[in-house]
């Protein structure tokens, strides 16, 4: 199991570069050291090691402690995993005064070396976790974790934006390391990136993260701000000061940060010296760094994990064991992993969005204002070609105000926008035909006068069916008529009550469907396809007579009329009457000669009645 190191040599260093720990699960002595946990593959996505993680965390001397989780994040090649390598000394050297160990060792732990690339990438823990006891007796479990560094040419915003976010999210002290000062970019970044981890948490009315501090590294001005938790106590008052006459965006980012962290810090650390900055082969022994920077660490390292400064992590006001803190990582490592978060984007790819959403909005506003003034609600109805007009000229004008705005990211980058743009009108310019034919009184009672067309059509031929003893046909059409008289008094009732538009939007469809087609020939293909029976009997029924002028040709296209006179040759329709041969493979024309005195064949059309098709002629 993991155990506190309570040996050390003389000079209280380390003469490896890790420390040996034991584990009751695993018989061979393992030795401590970083363990990575959190992988960034070269395709730029996250993987967690969920092995290791569990190794470390739930073993069984720690997994069921209340976890303290320190954390060290800021911009690449800022000496993080240097400082995290003297919390380490500190961590296993603690019941000694003089825990910095021999001047002459080398600082080992945690990897690093001097130089411009970067060397942590993901997130790294130690192995052992080391177990405190607080003044008020309770034993806790401390976690040391190292980042990568962000802004590196490596990594993508979102990269850098994901292991902040996600070790701000783990951690319950969370030190923010930094270069010589305080500057607003570093509060910007520090605003977007505890954002996007307050996004992949679930909403609490308390605030999301626990303890931040502001460590300022090379600090220059003694004179203006002391070293140490002091000075740096006055400074950052002075930096994350909200006063009125800031600009709002200013104030904006300052009670974002506010709003984030239960307690804000900041400590001043001295410049470690020209020997650690420019010896390409300094490595870490104490007789190399300044004195004044020796000190103050001194302050620092116990400022930060002495047992009265450990703050237990707490989510939603509950304190989170070993076992608990990798649940944690493994749900937010999915949310990260998947495309559920937004994408953060750089200040010039945010800026010229925005410039050019901006420029969109104005177009588009300008295209609408016009428009309401041609067809808006107090304007008569304008004829449709009209209004077409009117369109594409006003949506050309617009274009050419969206390509006449300074927009940010260049002409390729706009391209997309003005898609948009274009899109976006054209949606507008469908809704304002419809506005405009709402205005067409003859439009507006298209729905009324096709349901009454269908009751007169009905009507009609349930009359006339009846009459020559159709009565299935009949019954049909009689039933087809009270539907649409039912559906007409709802409509009525729609448009009187404004209730169940959808329903009333429904019926609008059907009737314009209906009023876009040839109803009689319609209600005519209905009758043929109702029954066999009654198709024979419909051909029976009509009789021909020898005079063209009283005789009506009704042409109809049946395409299931292939199996109509099957099995038949020849059949008498009528003594009297002229005989027919029909063939069994009729197949889309049939022509039926009826007898009706009431209608009339014009001389000129003599001819279509001898022009009998293919597939049914004359005897």
């Amino acid at each position: 199991m993991a155990k506190n190191r309570r040996d050390r040599n003389s000079w209280g260093g380390f003469s490896e570069k890790t420390y040996e720990w034991s584990s009751e699960e695993e018989e061979p002595v393992k030795k401590a050291g970083p363990v990575q946990v959190l992988i960034v593959k070269d395709d730029h996505s996250f993987e967690l090691d969920e092995t290791a993680l569990n190794r470390i965390l739930l073993s069984e001397a720690v997994r069921d402690k209340e976890v303290v989780a320190v954390s060290v994040a800021g911009a690449f090649r800022k000496g993080k995993s240097f400082l995290m390598d003297f919390m380490l000394r500190y961590m296993y050297n603690q019941e000694s005064v003089d825990w910095v160990g021999d001047y002459n060792e080398p600082l080992t732990g945690f990897s690093w070396r001097g130089g411009s690339e970067r060397e942590t990438t993901g997130i790294q823990i130690w192995s052992e976790i080391f177990l405190i006891n607080k003044p008020d007796g309770k034993k806790v479990a401390v976690l040391l974790m190292d980042t990568q560094g962000t802004f590196d040419s490596q990594s993508t915003l979102r990269d850098s934006a994901t292991v902040f976010a996600l070790s701000t999210m783990i951690s319950s002290i969370q030190v923010y390391n930094l270069s010589q000062n305080v500057q607003e970019d570093d509060l910007q970044h520090l605003q977007l990136f505890t954002e996007y981890g307050r996004l992949a948490m679930e909403e609490t009315f308390l605030k999301p993260f626990q303890s931040l501090i502001f460590l300022v590294r090379d600090w220059s001005f003694p004179y203006e701000f002391s070293y140490g938790a002091d000075g740096g106590a006055k400074f950052l008052e002075k930096r994350l000061k909200v006063s009125g006459n800031q600009h709002e965006e200013l104030q904006n980012v300052r009670k974002h940060i506010h709003s984030c962290f239960t307690n804000i810090s900041c400590f001043l650390l001295p410049h470690p010296g020209l020997k650690v900055a420019t010896n390409p082969n300094f490595d870490g022994k104490l007789k190399e760094i300044d004195d004044e920077f020796i000190k103050n660490l001194k302050i620092l390292i116990p400022w930060l994990l002495s047992p009265e400064s450990l703050d237990i992590k707490e989510i939603n006001g509950n304190k989170i064991t070993c076992r608990g803190l990798v649940e944690y990582f493994k749900a937010y490592i999915k949310i990260y992993q998947g495309e559920e978060l937004p994408h953060p984007k750089s200040m010039l790819q945010a800026t010229a969005e925005a410039n050019n959403l901006a420029a969109v909005a104005t177009a588009k506003d300008t295209y609408n204002k016009k428009m309401e003034e041609i067809c808006g609600g107090d304007k008569p109805f304008l004829a449709p070609n009209d209004l077409q007009t009117k369109h594409l000229q006003l949506k050309e004008e617009s274009v050419k105000l969206f390509r006449g705005v300074k927009k940010m990211g260049g002409e390729e980058f706009s391209r997309r926008y003005l898609q948009q743009l274009e899109s976006e009108i054209d949606e507008l310019y469908i809704q304002y035909i419809k506005h405009n034919d709402s205005k067409n009184i003859f439009h507006a009672a298209r729905t009324p006068a096709t349901l009454f067309v269908v009751i007169f059509i009905t009507y009609v031929i349930a009359g006339v069916t009846g009459f020559i003893g159709l009565d299935i046909i009949a019954s049909l059409c009689n039933m087809i008529m009270g539907l649409t008289l039912i559906t007409l008094c709802t409509w009525a009732y729609i448009r009187y009550s404004g209730e169940y538009r959808e329903l009333g939007a429904v019926i609008d469809q059907v009737a314009a469907a209906l009023w876009d087609q040839d109803i009689y020939f319609s209600f005519f293909f209905l009758i043929c396809l109702c029954h066999r029976e009654v198709q024979m009997r419909l051909c029976t029924s009509f009789t021909v007579q020898q005079q063209p002028t009283d005789i009506c040709i009704i042409k109809l296209s049946l395409h299931q009329s292939r199996n109509l006179l099957n099995n038949q040759k020849r059949k008498k329709c009528n003594a009297n009457f002229k005989k027919y041969r029909c063939m069994t493979n009729c197949q889309l024309n049939i022509q039926f000669y009826v007898s009706m005195q009431t209608f009339k064949v014009l001389p000129s059309e003599r001819s279509k009645i001898l022009n009998t098709s293919e597939d049914c002629k004359l005897d």
